[in-house]
């Protein structure tokens, strides 16, 4: 077998290869290992490589294959580690400046149990600082690429994990989703990735984590769907150390997968109301969402109109950040990027009317969801309105209309962050520059395992992991 070949397998069979001791962890880490020298000077995917550790792990997770013992579901397979989550003893910098040097003495309960998983851990991914922006520049280290173009950002918060997925420098990993973080990069990067329920996994490990969270959680990102559920098959369960976690057990995730759509009543949205959408993202992901009826599923338009989601979105979102970070913007403020300085300064001027105003907002957007999804099982619409830009140029004109900046390019991923719903993003096809698009597929809240059926059955529709990018 390739090497290559072997860097691009599933998590699901690299770890059934590994079980069969046609593997081994060890030359597999390595594997990994060397791709990263090589091609991390490239992305900047990585901010932190644990070279070490990993083959420490990888040698103990050989041995316990060869002693017959239990293995855990992603037994000897290689992962990496979003920077916003606490390793313990291994240097966590929140993608910031002022924690450069951080080293923690904990893990997060997502690292927990990916440790408990069994998988061997081969870094920490880049992020923007506190995972604030939808693209992946810090004052850490030096912006992270796209691998289809690095020229152009691959997205974020979770920008390094994509990049490292879809390049073959991990086998899969873990990304966080605030306001779209797994969903941007995995339509900029072509990969696949969904954010779960809120509270469906627990948030407990990290600077700020005391502040509110009504819209952050972590979840998988992967090559393949089976990947992404295996994944949060390991991290969802209810943790005491998150109050707002979800404490009922969670479904089985995979047992959803072969269960194909037909039946299922689908709604499709190119614009939920307000957004403007590049040509060629709406022709290919409108495209996208007929494919559900070829399978068997029922596809309608209805007519769903939200009022205009980022103003509250904001408001929230800059509160939480000044609530969690905002001891840091009084003492080293020279110190914080300048998109972290700009949420901070906004939500220290947001009154507590204002944020009570923003609270009766959710509970609405919430209700108008929870009514529309009486109706169906699943919203698709795009995931980003246009393909991976470059690096720095945010987008100030979309489809021809003005475009803010800060949140034009991403209209569909946030609102779902507010009403809790899980939604992914799964790689629907290529622009003629030949970057990824994605098709966004919104389920019912707790209802993880209808997404991923029906990404399973679009994945088998139509197959994308034979395409590799140029820098991989």
């Amino acid at each position: 077998m390739a090497k290559d070949d072997l860097a691009f397998k599933p998590a699901w069979e690299l770890r059934d290869l590994i079980a069969s001791r046609k593997v081994s962890p060890v030359e597999l880490t390595e594997m990994y290992l060397r791709r990263i020298e090589a091609l991390n000077p490239k992305l900047n995917a990585y901010l932190t490589v644990t070279a070490d550790e990993a083959l420490a792990s990888a040698k103990k997770a050989e041995q316990a294959v060869m002693r017959g013992q239990r293995l855990g579901p992603l037994h000897g397979v290689p992962i990496s580690i979003k920077d916003l989550e606490m390793t313990r003893g291994t240097r966590t910098t929140f993608g910031s400046l002022i924690y450069k040097d951080f080293v923690p003495e904990i893990d997060s309960v997502v690292v927990e149990r990916v440790r408990k998983s069994g998988a061997i851990i081969l870094g920490k991914t880049n992020t923007p600082e506190f995972g604030l922006s939808a693209t992946t520049e810090n004052r850490v280290a030096d912006p992270c690429r796209n691998p289809w173009d690095p020229q152009r950002t691959p997205g974020g918060s979770s920008g390094g994990a994509g990049a490292a997925l879809i390049a073959g420098l991990c086998a899969i990993a873990t990304g966080s989703d605030g306001g779209g973080s797994i969903r941007i990069p995995c339509s900029f990067t072509g990969t696949y990735g969904i954010k779960p329920t809120q509270g469906r996994v627990p948030r407990y490990g990290g600077v700020g984590k005391t502040a509110p969270n009504q819209t952050s959680q972590s979840g998988p990102m992967s090559r393949t769907v089976k990947d992404s559920a295996i994944l949060l098959q390991v991290l969802s369960g209810h943790d005491p150390r998150d109050p707002i976690s979800l404490q009922q057990r969670p479904p089985n995730f995979l047992a959803a997968l072969d269960k194909g759509v037909r039946g299922l009543r689908i709604a499709w949205s190119g614009n939920l109301g307000y957004a403007a959408v590049e040509p060629e993202v709406m022709e290919a992901t409108s495209k996208a969402a007929r494919v559900f009826e070829e399978l068997g599923a029922t596809v309608e338009e209805p007519n769903l109109a939200l009022s205009e989601p980022y103003p509250p979105f904001f408001d929230l979102f800059s509160t939480n950040t000044y609530a969690a970070y905002g001891h840091l913007y009084e003492e080293q403020r020279d110190k914080l990027a300048d998109y972290s300085v700009t949420f901070m300064e906004h939500g220290k001027k947001v009154t507590g009317a204002q944020y009570a105003r923003v609270i009766r907002y959710i509970d609405g957007l919430k209700l108008q969801m929870d009514t529309f999804m009486k109706r169906y099982d699943l919203l698709l619409t795009p995931s980003m309105a246009v393909v991976a830009f470059p690096i720095g140029r945010r987008p100030t004109k979309i489809a021809g209309r003005d475009s803010d900046p800060w949140w034009g390019f991403m209209p569909f991923t946030f609102p779902f962050n507010m009403t809790g719903q899980p939604a992914a993003s799964i790689p629907c096809g290529f622009s003629k520059e030949g970057l990824p698009m994605g098709l966004h597929i919104i389920g019912r809240r707790g209802d993880e395992a209808t997404v991923l059926r029906a990404s399973a059955a679009f994945e088998q529709a139509r197959p994308w992991h034979s395409r590799r990018p140029p820098v991989s």
